[in-house]
């Protein structure tokens, strides 16, 4: 598949600017891509790429070989890319559906779905996170172009809420509007989110003694992440006594009826006893705080050893 030094017929003889007509001595003639055929040869795949990505919008091609070739011309060295082609396979766009908890999408068309939060501040990210923009279907009654939604993609191995969802929680407790008491939010990734899903008529009441500059930079833009009753407490705290931490912010602040999301690292509990009886002793812990537990499971293999708890906090003895 060499470049081919001949006389005037040598190389790439097509009419018209085929590529180099003379090899050496030709390529004045229609050299470069002027002509009709650019490169016409070249191996068989050529330039056929990019002839179907101008064809077809959502083609992705796979590259089997790619040839380059340095020939002196005079003064210059021109250099001849030749590409085989293996196969052109069609790439669908990126789909982004509702989530059956309200708030929480799903981004479909890649190689798996992934979760994402409708951006509160489009055009930036938290903690590197990717990004999508998918255009709404519908017009205006002006007829003003659609606009973009923009989507952050929710990464379960730097979220716990995240990976509990995916883990098949029934109820997070939390929507658009609600008010979420947020315990443990470090740098603000997984608060993040959850400003994304309550919105800006919700607020996410963020509690840590480690909040750092990451967490107040992010606060200063999603201006409903601010300090309160509030409708769910979610908490990440991963401290022996977490419980209690929970029990009294609670007692606090957590309305009657409203839900608690916990993730519990058995480590940071008891090192020296099994996982599930770490669980176990602090599900009783939150029995005794008045919550009541609905589910719990585990967060592999996102997480290794841990496990997210769902409860109903009744600190009466029945709702009225």
């Amino acid at each position: 598949m060499g470049f081919d030094r001949g006389g005037r017929g040598g190389g790439d003889r097509g009419r018209g600017g085929g590529g180099f007509r003379g090899g050496d001595r030709g390529g004045s003639r229609g050299g470069g891509d002027r002509g009709r055929g650019g490169f016409r040869g070249g191996g068989r795949g050529g330039f056929v790429c990019m002839c179907l990505l101008q064809r077809k919008q959502h083609l992705a091609v796979a590259v089997r070989r790619a040839v380059v070739v340095a020939v002196r011309h005079s003064e210059e060295v021109v250099v001849v890319v030749t590409v085989e082609v293996a196969e052109a396979v069609a790439v669908p766009p990126v789909i982004v559906e509702p989530h059956r908890h309200k708030g929480v999408f799903v981004a479909r068309g890649g190689k798996e779905d992934l979760l994402a939060t409708a951006n509160l501040v489009p055009g930036e990210s938290v903690y590197g996170e990717k990004r999508i923009s998918v255009e709404n279907p519908s017009k205006g009654e002006d007829g003003a172009a659609a606009t973009k939604t923009e989507y952050r993609i929710w990464n379960p191995f730097r979220s716990k809420l995240a990976a509990g969802i995916l883990g098949g929680l029934e109820t997070i407790y939390m929507k658009p509007g609600s008010k979420v008491l947020y315990l443990g939010a470090a740098s603000g990734t997984s608060v993040s989110h959850v400003a994304d899903i309550v919105g800006p008529t919700g607020a996410a009441v963020e509690f840590s003694h480690r909040s750092g500059r990451d967490l107040i930079n992010m606060a200063t833009r999603r201006t409903n992440v601010i300090p309160p009753m509030v409708d769910v407490i979610f908490a990440d705290v991963a401290q022996p006594d977490q419980a209690r931490i929970v029990g009294i912010n609670a007692k606090l602040f957590l309305k009657q009826g409203g839900g608690l999301l916990i993730s519990i690292k058995a480590s940071c509990i008891d090192s020296t006893a099994p996982p599930e009886q770490v669980f176990a002793s602090e599900v009783q812990k939150l029995r005794e705080d008045k919550f009541f537990p609905k589910e719990q499971l585990t967060l592999e293999p996102y997480e290794r050893d841990h496990a997210m708890v769902s409860c109903v906090y009744l600190q009466k003895e029945s709702l009225d």
